[in-house]
């Protein structure tokens, strides 16, 4: 006992203050555990305290353990002997604060708060006792509920639209509804319309609106999960192209800009289809035609919507509404399209660009290895898959067209471009090069240039990341297949450097598509009849029908002459090869 006595007073007092622990720790230490009890137990005091004890409780009588009365002086009197010296106790832990490193630790709903000694009397125990902390509810199954004062407001809003209208609202007098309480754009009425109108009825009342729209917390939503929610079918977890028609139908109906199509229906589609594809080749990230809530709000397609709901000129809304746009697009499939069945093969792709893309390129474009087809037809290119092609072509400099190209490249598909795979399609070009009597330029050299131009962080092969990082890689696409944009990088014409930096926010696909619409408008010396058709456009499309004796010059912009079945200035079925006079308006 004397020599226990004499190891417990030789302890250092820091070894004794120790840190919470938990059960499951003690257990695994369970040899220190009773060393340290058996030395705590060695203490003279400690031993006449457990002598006592026992022998009270041998004799039958009541035990009162040291601090179990409520007694401040028992207590006192039996606290619990200490193995340091009168003022040499060592001193309890700090509390933990709030966020401190040990309050960081456990469930974010308990908050530990230290109380002092315990009622035994040992300075190495303390009690922690856990206290809950109520965290405010921050998921929402059906949206968050709207503040109290928004929805008062909302509330007073719909009663000053719905006032003198007990049975309701129709359809008609529902889009400033739309617009002015929901702030979405003006075509989206017809289809938030049939969203709450679930039984057709034709009339959509007070109470209706407001249980769907401030009652159904619609009215918290951000814009692009609102317009999820509205063209969403219930079954499914993603918007289709579907989901889009009801919507271009209603702006093709209502928007100034395009009210000169109210009367060709067949060109109303093709409209409607080109914004739909250019929607999802740029949003659609995955490929799979089926967009999700969260690409939708990493797109820029709501901007657009509400820019083209506010512009009357609908060619100023240049993401996926542009008219002019749609009508390059249109025109070049027609010009490749020589059989008018709509559907392209690889002789009549590799005439796109004036012959500028490589047979090599054409052959992986149709191996449908950057994007599987649309169309049902074995070797054959759809319209839609002509537009994201054209798009992927004419605007190298966005994501999607980066990694339409990189796929075409990448012939094993291992996701880098190594040297043998940039050769091997950069061979046609140098041929090329020589059957047109210019200058070659040698691999070694252009790779060097490649090289110089991406930056890659590994210079033997190139990564999409490295694409993606540097503002040349379009330049590089055309340096290995297309070789009319290859010369002109190599003959860059100032004026042009000028017009890009002067309007930095324009694509290559915005400047390209404005170049291409004047070209078409002007085609054949028709100013005059451009200019007119610019301003009436229905009228002059009437006006040539109603006179079939007189050959009115045919411009090209007027979506009659596109539409035409009839016979074309060469003798064939479709669009008029010749945009110009006919032989009998000559003379005039």
């Amino acid at each position: 006992m004397e020599i226990a006595v004499g190891e417990a007073a030789s302890l250092e007092t820091d070894l004794l203050q120790l840190n919470e622990v938990s059960p499951l720790a003690l257990k695994s230490n369970s040899d220190f555990v009773e060393k340290i009890f058996q030395q705590w137990l060695a203490l003279p005091d400690s031993n006449r305290l457990v002598t006592s004890l026992i022998n009270d409780a041998k004799a039958g009588a009541s035990l009162n353990a040291p601090g179990s009365s409520s007694s401040t002086s028992a207590a006192s009197g039996n606290s619990l002997p200490s193995m340091f010296a009168a003022g040499n106790a060592p001193p309890l832990s700090p509390r933990s604060t709030p966020g401190s490193p040990r309050s960081a630790s456990g469930s974010p709903r308990i908050m530990k708060q230290r109380a002092g000694p315990s009622n035994l009397g040992s300075p190495l125990k303390v009690v922690s006792e856990p206290v809950k902390e109520l965290i405010p509810q921050f998921y929402f199954q059906n949206g968050r509920p709207p503040p109290k004062e928004l929805k008062e407001q909302c509330i007073l809003r719909t009663n000053q639209f719905f006032y003198a209208h007990s049975d309701g609202l129709q359809i008609n007098d529902f889009k400033l509804v739309t617009r002015e309480i929901c702030k979405l754009p003006s075509f989206f009425s017809t289809c938030l319309f049939r969203k709450i109108d679930v039984n057709g009825t034709g009339f959509i009342t007070r109470d209706a609106f407001a249980d769907y729209w401030i009652n159904g917390n619609m009215l918290t939503l951000d814009v692009a999960t609102q317009i999820y929610k509205i063209l969403k079918q219930p079954n499914l977890k993603y918007l289709t192209q579907d989901d889009f028609k009801p919507v271009l139908r209603e702006l093709l109906a209502t928007h100034p800009g395009l009210e000169f199509l109210q009367t060709t229906p067949e060109f109303q589609e093709r409209y409607a289809e080109t914004v739909i594809y250019r929607i999802f080749y740029y949003i659609n990230r995955s490929g799979n035609g089926n967009l999700t809530l969260r690409e939708l709000k990493r797109g820029n397609l709501i901007d657009a919507m509400l820019h083209a709901d506010e512009e009357e000129d609908i060619n100023k809304v240049l993401r996926y509404f542009s008219y002019e746009h749609f009508y390059v697009i249109y025109c070049k499939f027609w010009e490749l399209d020589t059989d008018h069945d709509f559907l392209i093969d690889k002789e009549n792709l590799v005439r796109y660009g004036n012959h500028a893309l490589t047979y090599r390129i054409v052959d992986r474009i149709f191996s449908q290895v950057p994007k599987k087809f649309t169309s049902k037809v074995e070797g054959k290119m759809g319209y839609e898959d002509f537009v994201n092609f054209i798009l992927a072509e004419e605007d190298k400099s966005s994501e999607p067209s980066l990694e339409y190209w990189f796929k075409c490249i990448d012939l094993d598909g291992n996701g880098i471009l190594t040297r043998n795979e940039l050769q091997y399609f950069y061979e046609e070009q140098l041929h090329r090069m020589e059957c047109m009597a210019q200058e070659p330029v040698l691999f070694e050299d252009i790779l060097c240039q490649i090289i110089d131009m991406i930056g890659p962080e590994n210079e033997s092969y190139i990564t999409l990341n490295d694409l993606k990082g540097c503002k040349l890689s379009g330049s590089v696409f055309n340096i290995l297949f297309n070789l009319n944009k290859f010369m002109a990088f190599e003959t860059r014409d100032p004026f042009l450097i000028r017009q890009e930096r002067e309007n930095p926010m324009l694509t290559e696909w915005d400047r390209l598509a404005h170049r291409e619409y004047i070209r078409l408008s002007m085609e054949e010396d028709s100013d005059w009849f451009f200019k007119k058709r610019k301003n009436h456009h229905r009228e002059q499309a009437t006006k040539q029908e109603s006179q079939p004796g007189m050959n009115y010059p045919m411009d090209c912009h007027s979506p009659m002459n596109l539409l035409r079945r009839g016979t074309s200035a060469d003798g064939q079925d479709g669009l008029p090869q010749s945009r110009g006079f006919s032989k009998k308006s000559d003379v005039g």
